[in-house]
């Protein structure tokens, strides 16, 4: 269902309701600022969950992608995008977008309440000072202009609420946070990060997962039923739909518009301020305008890129907030598909369908180039590795749900797969704008993606690869396999960097844009680099940060 606001000026306006934008929505609508909240998409219920339906329940067995291939040819081509859920994503005929990458970017879009926290692998990993000041260490890109002191109580408000499971390991490269109980390893993980740690000083831990295993806020803890494929109906983890954005709806403040397609960003040409937003009506395809006192794009960095390129005005003709002239450029992400695979013999598994699933696998931590340590001359930066151990008992990254994987019957060697995931150095010419050709079905000029590793991430990949089939082969394990290609991660940011000179960023520490005061973009794009770990977390923690100082603002009457 749409909820049309009246014509009411509200204290904020929110573009998105995912990761970001549910956590301003609470924090904001719980200090009484009243708000509206732009989501393209609609709302799910629990009756869309279907990741546990057996095979037999849907009419392709949930094997095939072909009949989704044409309304989403570009999505149907990620791991998330399943026969059951498909309608959850853009139809990629009526929204496309435009990709100048090499290889090819896959851009995985939802359109829900909730954004892609409905179908993300939910890994929350802190950064530290060698990630905030990288570029101190190696010279590559800047630093950002916070440190981990400044946003550690944000990071610890966040777990607190979200719910992290870990395990406490005293790494200065990882810090640890408020966790939940660890969900165990298994005998052959456990061996595994052992034989790793012994060989090479190296650290396997479980993952870092939004996953309860203790019940907090009325959310209880994960039964470990079976895939947590995309959701669950127990809400065990954490997904903005049904916990920031349930919260700030109850507060009776939050004024949440679905269907709501963003266009641009309003301009008052004679104060130069934000007034409010032009969004298109997803069902009647009329434009609508809503009014507010302050504007905040929550809506993923290449959607909040690109609201702001077709922001532009005659004040403002390379796009708003883009006196820099640096909006879209340094679009970063992760890049992945290198790795070794091998089997622990000695240890013996018959997985089977249904049986009790974990959530979550392994994490091998960032070990290159660390500081004080030795660094390689290959390449700049590290990377870490998703480690999974076992036909049935490591689901990490949704995708893999019992009514899809096949079923092994017969014992076999346990299988083990590290699969490497790395930071993007920051390149000014990998970037996003607008292709001015190019529009959606509702009129709208679509995104333009520019985003080609380079030697660096090459270098690295390749290092993946060898680095994997040293420490399982030292591990034991035989018929290790290397593969080594490359492909992004659904982990866009940094197209809209956070720095104190206007000249060099588009956002200050507080992701306030330097040119318009009352405009603030809180998702990934503020990132200046984009770390090795997974940015969800961080984006969240900056969220509420950045929350609290925009209703500190409106209080003393500086917005």
């Amino acid at each position: 269902m749409q909820i049309r606001p009246k014509r009411t000026t509200f204290d904020v306006v929110i573009v998105g309701s995912g990761a970001s934008g549910g956590w301003a929505a609470k924090r904001l609508t719980e200090a009484g600022l009243r708000v509206a909240v732009l989501e393209a998409g609609r709302q799910l219920t629990d009756a869309d969950y279907k990741e546990h339906l057996p095979a037999y329940g849907l009419p392709y067995r949930g094997r095939s992608k072909r009949p989704l291939e044409r309304e989403r040819p570009v999505q149907s081509g990620s791991y998330a995008v399943r026969e059951w859920n498909a309608d959850w994503f853009v139809n990629d005929i009526d929204e496309p977008y435009v990709d100048k990458s090499d290889p090819a970017f896959l851009w995985v879009r939802p359109r829900l309440v909730g954004g892609r926290t409905n179908v993300w692998g939910r890994e929350c990993l802190r950064l530290s000072d060698m990630e905030f000041k990288a570029a101190s260490h190696d010279g590559a890109g800047v630093d950002w202009p916070i440190g981990y002191a400044d946003i550690a109580p944000y990071y610890d408000l966040v777990e607190d609420y979200v719910g992290i499971a870990g395990m406490t390991e005293g790494l200065a490269e990882l810090p640890d946070g408020r966790f939940q109980p660890a969900m165990p390893l298994t005998c052959a993980e456990t061996a595994l990060r052992t034989r790793i740690k012994a060989t090479f000083g190296r650290t396997l831990t479980q993952g870092r997962t939004a996953n309860l295993t203790r019940p907090i806020h009325g959310r209880q803890a994960c039964h470990y039923c079976g895939p947590c494929e995309h959701g669950c109906v127990t809400h065990s983890y954490f997904n903005a739909s049904f916990t920031t954005m349930a919260d700030a709806m109850a507060t009776g403040r939050c004024t949440l518009v679905t269907g709501a397609m963003a266009y641009k960003v309003l301009v008052d040409p004679s104060s130069h301020r934000a007034r409010g937003v032009l969004y298109v009506d997803r069902t009647t395809r009329q434009p609508r305008e809503i009014v507010g006192r302050v504007v905040a794009l929550c809506a993923q960095t290449q959607e909040s890129v690109r609201v702001l390129f077709n922001s532009a005005t005659g004040q403002d003709a390379n796009g708003l907030a883009n006196s820099s002239g640096l909006l879209g450029k340094g679009l970063m992400t992760h890049f992945s598909d290198a790795g070794a695979t091998g089997e622990l013999s000695e240890f013996v598994e018959t997985p089977a369908l249904g049986g009790p699933q974990r959530p979550c696998s392994p994490l091998l931590v960032r070990f290159r180039n660390l500081p004080g340590g030795r660094a390689t001359k290959e390449f700049q930066r590290g990377y870490a590795y998703g480690t999974y151990v076992g036909g049935g008992a490591n689901l990490g990254a949704p995708g893999y749900g019992n009514a899809y994987k096949r079923a092994v019957v017969e014992p076999r060697a346990t299988q083990v797969t590290m699969q490497g995931f790395g930071e993007c150095l920051r390149y000014e010419d990998n970037y996003v704008d607008v292709d001015p050709h190019t529009v959606d079905a509702f009129g709208i000029p679509v995104a333009r993606i520019h985003l080609t590793p380079r030697a660096n991430e090459h270098a690295m990949q390749a290092d993946m690869a060898v680095a994997a089939a040293e420490m399982l082969e030292a591990a034991g394990a035989r018929n290790v396999r290397q593969w080594h290609g490359m492909r992004g991660q659904a982990h866009e940011v940094g197209a809209a960097r956070m720095g104190t000179d206007p000249k060099t960023s588009v956002l200050n520490p507080f992701l306030q844009t330097h040119d318009i005061k009352n405009l603030f973009v809180m998702d990934g794009s503020s990132f200046p680099s984009s770390a090795w770990q997974n940015p969800t977390l961080t984006i969240m923690a900056l969220a509420v940060r950045s929350s609290d100082y925009l209703k500190e603002q409106l209080r003393q009457g500086t917005l």
